[in-house]
């Protein structure tokens, strides 16, 4: 069972990325200044070395727990005795709800934010920022997540759903694409767009430290994180707006990702900025 789990999460994974690659190719939003084969080619080798590493040092081991805790019962949802369609579906909202607050705790706390500027550090964005992610931060994820599975106690079925739809959404708001208004409006009420997430990647730190919402954009609204910029930085901004002001000749040296973390200059980070 959690191994068909797991080979369908993957096969949604691939079946994600293609589409939108496959939407990019034919509708894409903004031109990329660097080869789109080359971001392809370096950023599908960040997923292959964190898939290899973190498979062997955290996978097993919290799919073990997330059996275990599911086996024996324990947590908030089994308290409440939900199960079924009801679990599934309130086992996603609270899940979201507790990766916005981690989102935000990586723009937030120095130590995570060493890792996570790793992902900030694309001076563009299209679905292949969705695979950049520095090793460390996936590791401390997963520590994480293994306390969100024993605080709430999701059934193994609706956490592999929860991931399927994390990783289905990331791929879709990290992808070089645009609804009209008349689209992007009520979607981006509900779901985060493309449109909606741009703004997280922005240089400028106002939009750059808003906008943490993974599936549903109440989040943002609701704790006061939500920044739209300017209709005309939203619609005609150009790539030099994305990503970070340091260390942007290296966005695309792996040991310079990797090595990241290290720097002294991650002293400097982009957080305790005030927003509206």
């Amino acid at each position: 069972m959690d191994i068909n789990l797991d080979t369908g999460k993957l096969y949604v994974f691939i079946a994600g990325f293609l589409l939108f690659f496959l939407l990019e190719t034919f509708i894409s939003k903004r031109n990329l200044q660097r080869p789109r084969m080359q971001r392809l080619s370096f950023h599908i080798g960040v997923a292959a070395f964190n898939s290899v590493t973190i498979r062997v040092f955290t996978y097993v081991p919290f799919l073990l727990w997330a059996v275990l805790v599911d086996e024996q019962g324990w947590g908030l949802s089994r308290m409440l005795g939900l199960y079924g369609w009801t679990e599934i579906i309130l086992s996603i909202i609270v899940l979201d709800l507790f990766d916005y607050f981690w989102h935000r705790a990586n723009h937030r706390v120095n130590f995570l934010w060493r890792f996570h500027k790793a992902h900030h550090s694309d001076t563009e964005m299209d679905v292949t920022t969705s695979l950049r992610f520095h090793p460390g931060e996936l590791a401390i994820s997963a520590i994480v997540k293994a306390t969100w599975i024993l605080a709430w106690g999701p059934t193994v079925v609706a956490w592999f759903i929860f991931e399927m739809l994390v990783s289905l959404c990331a791929q879709f708001h990290h992808s070089n694409i645009d609804f009209p208004d008349s689209v992007e409006q009520p979607l981006a009420s509900i779901l985060v767009t493309p449109r909606y997430h741009l703004a997280h990647h922005f240089v400028e730190q106002k939009y750059g430290n808003a906008n943490f919402s993974t599936i549903f954009t109440i989040w943002d609204k609701l704790f006061g994180t939500y920044s739209k910029p300017p209709q005309a930085l939203e619609l005609k901004h150009d790539n030099h707006s994305i990503g970070l002001t340091e260390g942007r000749d290296l966005a695309f040296k792996p040991l310079a990702v990797l090595s990241e973390p290290l720097k002294a200059r991650n002293l400097n980070i982009r957080n305790n900025q005030p927003h509206n």
